[in-house]
């Protein structure tokens, strides 16, 4: 699914990395991002005015950084205090901040191959590049197979 691309003036300020994180202690998590750095789309929804986003979406923003995602694989979705915004409705977003991983596709539509919502037991760098290897052991052992 595309998505207009959302003026640089509607970006989420809380996606500026967290000067103070620490990535040597999430050393699998970067090198698991930095592998998929070109291969793969970050869709994020959040508001600057929401808490959990203020909380969780500037460590998340150092994750990448750290990774070397390109910024032009880093989308922005800001939503208002109704969680109504750009994709909402396309992408089912009911909660912030939601993540969504996809495939760089030539097609319209990308492969999701992950969705953070709201709140996990880890951080959502973690979180996303554990799903991500996740399916990358999956692809490995369907191969291994055939």
């Amino acid at each position: 699914m595309v998505l207009a691309r959302i003026p640089e003036r509607m970006q989420l300020e809380t996606m500026e990395p967290n000067p103070v994180w620490v990535k040597d202690a999430y050393g699998d998590t970067i090198d698991t991002l930095a592998a998929h750095a070109d291969d793969l789309v970050f869709k994020v929804w959040g508001g600057d005015w929401c808490k959990d986003c203020r909380a969780q979406l500037p460590d998340f923003g150092a994750a990448l950084d750290a990774a070397g995602v390109p910024e032009s694989h880093i989308e922005h979705y800001p939503v208002d205090e109704d969680k109504q915004g750009p994709g909402v409705k396309e992408y089912g977003i009911e909660f912030i901040p939601t993540v969504v991983v996809e495939r760089v596709s030539d097609s319209a539509s990308g492969e999701e191959v992950a969705r953070f919502v709201e709140e996990e037991s880890v951080p959502i760098a973690v979180y996303l590049a554990d799903r991500i290897a996740e399916q990358d052991l999956t692809a490995e052992e369907s191969t291994a197979g055939t």
